[in-house]
């Protein structure tokens, strides 16, 4: 078992300053009951607690973690340009140096800008594609999490589903009203849509592929759809990357699908463990920004030379070394294992798995999008994730929150999750 009186004097004062003592809700462990734990540090897959305790670690900072904690090029890369500064709030070489490679992983991407999170990046990201197309209606997805912006908030995933509340009080109706909201995997539901609304219509949203309701896989054929259907009616097809960009492959979730969106949205691995985010794609939408164009966004810390730095060397070893076959290689390992223990004991498990994230859902039932998603047994979830955090690894605290492997991970470490799940799963 581990040790948590440290952990427990921390979240007992952090409750009397920070509301639910955390600062982003998914980490407060009301999904499967009981308190979080508190780091100290964090090297390769594994994180350190603040009492001793060594965890194997599958959240890896919500996906960021792509080469493992504290990868010694990244701590190097952060090191050197904090000598030269942290912040300048003028261009600096490492903006147009992360600019480019982002370009050259991702053919789409013509133009980019940078900003300081997933959520800014699909706020600005809807905010250009309204200016440009000159339309206000917005059609996104169920369970698909795109940041906390305000028109965004509605049917949401990730932390709002965990909470039971996939919405949010303060965001005013004439702002949700703006948004449609439809299953995702559905075609007809989509073409639907487009014949309604379709010249009212500035975008359409989907995650590279849904992880903010756990994770599920888009059917053949869906993407391309939203792609023909958003070309047809002048709408634009934004990507959600923020979780598959750099993960899936060099090009993310795009690559991996052959897709070509208008806009994508970037963050979480090209700040190497940093604060990002960033969207780009068409030149011709991209000068819609200012200061070329009438649609305003700025930040004072977009561009930090810190993130860029850790960005730069995070990308820069993934494109030099044999990652992506790796992290393959041990999602691979791991689906197989957590399927057959799921069978040796009986337990009806649901695994979802692309590439180097991944889910199970503790249901019979097949699990195509946020419906299926919701047949979930959470209790037994809740279950699950304390006996296998008791034994030493940690996964994500809610059913609807994706799993990551990073290639700090071994076989080996592999083969320890998978044979300590099936004891888990035999007790449950």
């Amino acid at each position: 078992m581990l040790s948590r009186s440290k952990s427990e004097a921390l979240f007992a004062a952090a409750l009397e300053h920070t509301p639910g003592g955390v600062n982003s809700p998914v980490r407060a462990f009301r999904a499967v009951g009981g308190n979080p734990f508190f780091v100290e540090s964090a090297a390769g897959a594994r994180l350190r607690t603040v009492d001793g305790d060594e965890l194997l670690d599958y959240v890896g900072t919500w996906g960021p973690a792509i080469l493992g904690h504290a990868h010694p090029k990244s701590i190097q890369a952060v090191k050197d340009a904090a000598d030269r500064g942290t912040s300048f709030g003028v261009p600096n070489p490492a903006e147009v140096a992360l600019a480019f490679r982002v370009k050259e992983f991702v053919p789409s991407v013509q133009k980019v800008r940078f900003c300081n999170s997933g959520t800014e990046a699909c706020m600005s990201a809807i905010r250009l594609a309204r200016g440009f197309t000159r339309r206000d209606k917005l059609v996104k997805f169920d369970g698909c999490y795109h940041g906390h912006a305000d028109s965004l908030l509605v049917k949401a995933g990730s932390g709002a589903l965990t909470l039971g509340n996939p919405d949010s009080a303060g965001v005013p109706a004439d702002f949700a009203k703006h948004t449609l909201v439809l299953p995702f995997n559905d075609p007809e539901a989509l073409k639907a849509i487009f014949a309604s609304h379709g010249q009212e219509l500035a975008a359409v949203i989907v995650e590279g592929v849904p992880a903010n309701a756990g994770l599920y896989l888009p059917r053949p054929g869906f993407y391309e759809l939203i792609a023909r259907l958003c070309r047809e009616h002048g709408a634009l097809f934004i990507l959600d990357e923020v979780m598959t960009g750099f993960r899936l492959a060099k090009g993310g979730a795009q690559e991996r699908f052959g897709l070509t969106p208008d806009l994508s949205t970037f963050g979480k691995i090209i700040g190497g463990g940093l604060p990002v985010g960033a969207f780009g794609g068409r030149a011709d939408v991209m000068d819609y920004l200012a200061p070329l164009g009438p649609v305003y966004q700025a930040g004072t810390l977009s561009g930090n030379p810190l993130a860029m730095a850790a960005g730069l060397a995070a990308l820069d070893e993934l494109a030099g070394s044999n990652g992506y076959a790796r992290l393959e290689t041990l999602g691979e390992q791991l689906e197989a294992g957590m399927v057959a223990a799921a069978k040796s004991v009986g337990v009806a498990v649901q695994w979802k798995r692309i590439g180097s994230m991944f889910c199970g859902y503790f249901t019979d039932r097949p699990v195509w999008n946020l419906a299926d998603a919701l047949h979930s047994d959470r209790g037994r979830f809740a279950k699950f994730f304390h006996g296998m955090l008791a034994a030493g690894i940690y996964l994500a605290p809610s059913q609807f929150e994706a799993g990551f492997i990073s290639t700090a991970h071994t076989p080996a470490d592999i083969e320890t999750t998978v044979a300590t799940a099936a004891k888990v799963l035999r007790g449950l």
